[in-house]
């Protein structure tokens, strides 16, 4: 556990909360007239990346350095140096830019803190709902003022699943996956946003979420409101997940060890 103090962590939760609105505040704007947006593809057709994007990081970047100096900021769309640094912000300014873009509510602006190796402090803002979840370690998982949990379901057909997948991994072990949930009675759900369907799994909407690589600033603050909401999630951080990425599986502790028979090709879930 890192030695982050009561008083460091409420600092930086608070001002995450602020920091995480005040950007979903600009982004809706940008959202708003999206019709003017210059749009660019990244690797493929389906990773798009906007002018939006690049304006919202920037000024979380702005607010995070202005108020905490020492911390490192590391982006999805303008990196960052976070060697030396005891706290590291990771920030998706606009997660979902596909549904952004095409007019789909279904984006949000996610951040996490990770202090000496340890996630400590998650926010999804989803402005098209009004809607903020957040958590910070010890004090629970909140929607608003609203407290939440993860579902209690017991086995895999009773709810959805949140589910995603990209065109930089492999379809064959989704594909299984997906039929291996299918054969238990499951169902799933896929909506272009994996923090803000990783945000309803914490809140009990969905019985959890997976996916097979998620970059941190995507998959990180999912895993503190899950935690915190009591139920189970993957050593996100372990072999240089902070860097690369890594998979995500969230769930309660009765379908996590289900989910995760489903799951081979991933021996580290």
């Amino acid at each position: 556990m890192s030695s982050a103090t009561p008083t460091e962590l409420d600092a930086r939760y608070h001002f995450a909360r602020d920091v995480a609105k005040t950007a979903a505040s600009r982004a809706l704007s940008w959202y708003q007239q999206r019709h003017q947006l210059v749009v660019e593809h990244k690797k493929h057709l389906q990773d798009v990346v906007s002018e939006a994007d690049r304006n919202v990081e920037a000024l979380v970047k702005h607010l995070i350095h202005e108020r905490f100096p020492e911390d490192a900021v590391c982006g999805e769309e303008s990196g960052g140096e976070i060697a030396d640094a005891r706290f590291i912000w990771v920030i998706d300014p606009i997660d979902g830019t596909s549904s952004f873009v095409n007019g789909l509510h279904n984006w949000c602006v996610a951040l996490a803190i990770v202090c000496e190796d340890e996630p400590v402090i998650g926010v999804v803002c989803d402005p098209n709902h009004h809607e903020t979840f957040h958590a910070c370690r010890g004090k629970g998982t909140w929607v608003n003022d609203t407290r939440i949990q993860a579902h209690s379901a017991q086995a895999l057909d009773q709810g959805l699943l949140g589910v995603s997948s990209s065109n930089s991994q492999p379809a064959e072990p989704f594909i299984h996956f997906i039929s291996g949930l299918l054969a238990q009675g499951g169902m799933f759900i896929r909506n272009g946003s994996g923090a803000l369907m990783s945000a309803w799994a914490a809140a009990g909407r969905l019985i959890g979420y997976y996916e097979a690589h998620m970059h941190p600033w995507d998959g990180l603050p999912g895993i503190v409101l899950m935690r915190e909401a009591g139920g189970c999630t993957n050593d996100y951080l372990i072999n240089a997940g902070l860097h690369s990425g890594n998979p995500v599986l969230l769930a309660n502790a009765v379908l996590y060890p289900q989910l995760k028979a489903l799951l081979p090709e991933h021996p580290s879930l």
